[in-house]
C-alpha cells in the first residue's frame, strides 16, 4: 500500500534491538545516502540539479539553466546519463550523498555498483508516461539491495499528466518486485522539477522542494555502521588524475579511514602488498574536498594504489578482509573493432596500431565494467582486431563515439547478438521485453515491421495522450535495425524501451531489414552528374564534392543486390549547347546516418570507419575481385 501524503512522523531508525545487541553497529544520524532512479527523460537529472541549487551548493546565478550532473558531452546531446556520478548536499545537520544512476538498462553495470552505495532510493515517474522498462529493471535491483523507497511524480503541470493513475501503476510495480512488507510503505511526493517545485499533492505544491528534502530526511535510513572495526570500502568507480594518477571511489562499510593510514587491495586474483594511502577525499557539493579522516556509511575517494579495479575491496592493512564482488550483467551484443587501414586512413585524426587500440581498450575495461574484450585474427589485412562485447547497442555507441571523439581513426564490424549453448548443447539466444509507444494511426505499421523480427505481443494497451503502448518478447537480434526502421515508418512519433529477459531457445530466422549496396569503383570527388544517374536507383550517403574511394559504399541500392557505380564519372564537355532540360537536373538531398543508425546499416561483408570527421561504411575487400574471391570462400561473406 502507499503511505497517504501529508509525510507522517520520521520512521524509527534508531539504536540496534535486542536482536542486533550482540553487534556494533549503529545509526549515523548525520548522514544519508541514497540513489536517484528514472527513466530517460522523466526529469531526473533536473530534479537532482533543483536540489543542489536549493541546498546553495552554488550561487543562484551559478550553471543556470544546465544539467549540472551531466558532465559528459555525450550525455548533454543524448540528454541521458551514461556515468553514475556523486554530489552532495546538506539539509541542516545531516550530509545527503545522492548518486545519480543511469537511466538506461544498457548501462546495468553502472546501475549496479551506483546502487551498493545507496541506503535509500529516489524513484522519480513522469506525471503522463508512468513507469517503464527501464525504471522496472532498476527499481528491482535496488529493492533486491534492500533499499528503502521514496516516490515523486514529476511533471504534474504537463496537459496530458495522469497522476492518480500513474500512482496505482508505481504500487502495481511495487507489489510484484517489493522484497518485503515495509518496502510497500512509501511516501508519493508529487513535482515539477523544472520550477523547483515539489508537494504532497498536485494541488499542493510548495514553492520550492522543502517536501521532497522533508521526505528524504524521515524516509530513508541512515547507515548502520561499525565506527571502530577494521577498514573496508568495495571500489564501485574509479578517476583518474595526472598528479595522483588512479582514484578509487566507494562507499566506506566499516570503519574510520585517515590519509596517509596504512591499507591493503584486495583483488580478484589475491591480497595486494601494504600501501600508503596518499590522499583522502569526499564529496562536498559537486567536487571533492581533500580530508583527513572518513567514517564508515560515508563515499570517500582514495588516492595511491598503483593497481586497483572496480569491484576490488580496500581493507585495513593488518587485518584485511575482503567484500563479496559484485555481479554484473553479462553482456548480450558484440562487435569488432579493428584500425581504420582504409585509402583515406590519417587524413582526419590518428591512425592508430592494432597495439594502440589494445591499450586504449585496456583503459576502459578499468572503468567499464559491463565490457568485454578479447583479441581476434582479422581478416582484412587490418592486423589484430578485438572483440568488443556491451549490454546493447547503445552501450557500445557510446564507447565508440567517446574513441571518436579523442581523435582516433577506427574501423568496426556489424554488431551481433551474443549466443549460448545450455547444458544439452541446445542453442540460446538473448530475448528482450520491448515497449512500443505509436499513435493509435500507426499500430498496424509497428505490428508489421515487428512480426517478420520474431516478435511476440504480451500486451496492447491505450497510452493516455499519446496513442496506444504495445508490450511485445522479441529476440534481441530482432532489435539491431529496428529502432531506425519504427522511427521513419512513424514519422519519428514512436518511442521505443527495451528490458532484458533471458537467454532462451534459439528462434527462427529473421529476414534480412537492408537493401543492397552501392559501391563506389573508383577514388575521386563525388560530381553532380555521376549522382544525377545515379540517385533514382539509390538512396545515396554523399553529396557533390565528397571524397571517395574504391570499395566504399556511397548509398543504398533500391534491390537487394549490390550495385557498383563511378560515382566520380564527370560529363564530357563538348562544343554543343546545354539543353535547358540538362541545366535543371534536381539532386536529391543525401541521407547522412548517424553512428546509431549505421550500427543498424552495417552487412556482414562491410565495415563502418570512424573518424573524428567522418564516418565511411566500407566493404571489407575494397577491390571488386577480392570480394568475388572471398565470396567463394565464404558465401556468408
Amino acid at each position: 500500500m502507499i503511505a497517504s501524503p501529508p509525510i507522517a512522523a520520521p520512521a524509527a531508525q534508531a539504536a540496534p534491538t535486542s536482536a542486533d545487541s550482540g553487534d556494533r553497529l549503529r545509526p549515523r544520524a548525520d548522514l544519508r545516502n541514497i540513489a536517484i532512479i528514472a527513466h530517460v527523460d522523466h526529469g531526473k537529472t533536473t530534479l537532482v540539479d533543483g536540489l543542489l541549487k536549493q541546498s546553495k551548493v552554488f550561487r543562484d546565478n551559478d550553471a543556470a539553466g544546465t544539467l549540472i550532473m551531466d558532465s559528459n558531452q555525450l550525455e548533454r546531446e543524448r540528454g541521458i546519463t551514461v556515468f553514475a556520478k556523486n554530489a552532495s548536499i546538506r539539509y541542516g545537520d545531516v550530509k545527503i550523498n545522492m548518486i545519480d544512476t543511469p537511466g538506461h538498462a544498457d548501462f546495468s553495470s553502472e546501475v549496479e555498483r551506483t546502487l551498493s552505495m545507496a541506503d535509500g532510493c529516489l524513484l522519480l515517474v513522469d506525471a503522463a508516461e508512468g513507469p517503464l522498462p527501464q525504471t522496472r529493471f532498476v527499481l528491482g535491483l535496488a529493492l533486491q539491495l534492500g533499499l528503502r523507497p521514496l516516490v515523486v511524480v514529476n511533471k504534474v503541470d504537463r496537459k496530458d499528466a495522469r497522476p492518480e493513475e500513474v500512482v496505482e501503476e508505481i504500487a502495481d510495480l511495487f507489489l510484484e518486485l517489493a522484497t518485503d512488507a515495509e518496502q510497500l510503505q512509501y511516501p508519493v511526493i508529487y513535482a515539477i522539477a523544472r520550477e523547483g517545485k515539489a508537494g504532497p499533492a498536485p494541488d499542493q505544491l510548495a514553492p520550492d522542494l522543502g517536501p521532497l528534502f522533508k521526505a528524504i530526511m524521515e524516509h530513508v535510513p541512515p547507515p548502520r555502521v561499525d565506527m571502530d572495526a577494521p577498514v573496508q570500502m568495495l571500489v564501485s568507480a574509479l578517476d583518474y588524475d595526472q598528479h595522483l594518477g588512479r582514484i578509487a571511489i566507494g562507499r566506506l562499510v566499516r570503519g574510520t579511514m585517515h590519509r596517509g593510514m596504512s591499507i591493503r587491495c584486495l583483488t580478484a586474483e589475491g591480497q595486494s602488498a601494504p600501501l600508503k594511502m596518499v590522499e583522502l577525499y569526499q564529496y562536498t557539493g559537486l567536487g571533492r574536498q581533500q580530508i583527513e579522516t572518513v567514517g564508515a556509511g560515508d563515499i570517500a575517494a582514495l588516492a595511491g594504489m598503483p593497481v586497483v579495479s572496480i569491484g576490488d575491496t580496500i581493507a585495513d592493512g593488518d587485518a584485511p578482509e575482503a567484500l563479496p564482488r559484485m555481479a554484473i550483467t553479462e553482456p548480450t551484443v558484440q562487435l569488432t573493432i579493428l584500425p581504420n587501414t582504409g585509402p583515406f586512413a590519417g587524413q582526419d585524426g590518428k591512425a592508430i596500431t592494432s597495439r594502440q587500440l589494445k591499450e586504449r581498450l585496456e583503459r576502459e575495461l578499468e572503468t567499464n565494467v559491463g565490457l568485454r574484450v578479447r583479441s581476434t585474427a582479422a581478416n582484412t589485412g587490418q592486423g589484430e582486431g578485438f572483440v568488443v562485447a556491451g549490454r546493447g547497442e547503445l552501450h557500445l555507441a557510446i564507447l565508440l563515439e567517446t574513441m571518436r571523439r579523442e581523435g582516433l581513426e577506427l574501423a568496426i564490424s556489424r554488431p551481433e547478438v551474443i549466443l549460448k549453448r545450455d547444458e544439452a548443447g541446445k542453442l540460446l539466444e538473448p530475448v528482450e521485453q520491448v515497449v512500443i509507444t505509436v499513435p493509435q494511426a500507426h499500430v498496424g505499421t509497428v505490428s508489421e515491421l515487428v512480426g517478420p523480427r520474431q516478435a511476440i505481443m504480451e500486451h496492447m494497451y491505450p497510452d493516455e495522450g499519446r496513442g496506444a503502448r504495445l508490450v511485445y518478447k522479441m529476440p534481441t537480434r530482432g532489435m539491431i535495425g529496428l529502432r531506425g526502421a519504427l522511427l521513419t515508418a512513424t514519422r519519428g512519433t514512436a518511442t521505443v524501451n527495451t528490458r532484458f529477459l533471458a537467454f532462451e531457445p534459439m528462434g527462427g530466422p529473421i529476414p534480412r531489414q537492408r537493401n543492397g549496396a552501392v559501391i563506389a569503383t573508383e577514388t575521386g570527388q563525388t560530381t553532380g552528374y555521376s549522382i544525377a544517374n545515379v540517385q533514382e536507383r539509390a538512396r545515396l550517403f554523399v553529396a557533390p564534392g565528397t571524397p571517395v574511394y574504391e570499395g566504399m559504399v556511397v548509398g543504398l541500392n533500391s534491390r537487394e543486390t549490390d550495385m557498383a557505380v563511378n560515382i566520380v564519372r564527370e560529363k564530357k564537355q563538348s562544343n554543343v549547347r546545354s539543353s535547358s532540360a540538362d541545366i535543371a537536373v534536381k539532386l536529391e538531398p543525401p541521407f547522412i546516418p548517424s553512428l546509431d543508425q549505421f550500427l543498424e546499416l552495417i552487412s556482414e561483408d562491410e565495415l563502418l570507419e570512424l573518424t573524428p570527421k567522418t564516418l565511411r561504411l566500407r566493404k571489407r575487400h575494397l577491390a571488386a575481385n577480392d570480394r568475388e574471391r572471398a565470396s567463394r570462400v565464404s558465401p556468408a561473406q
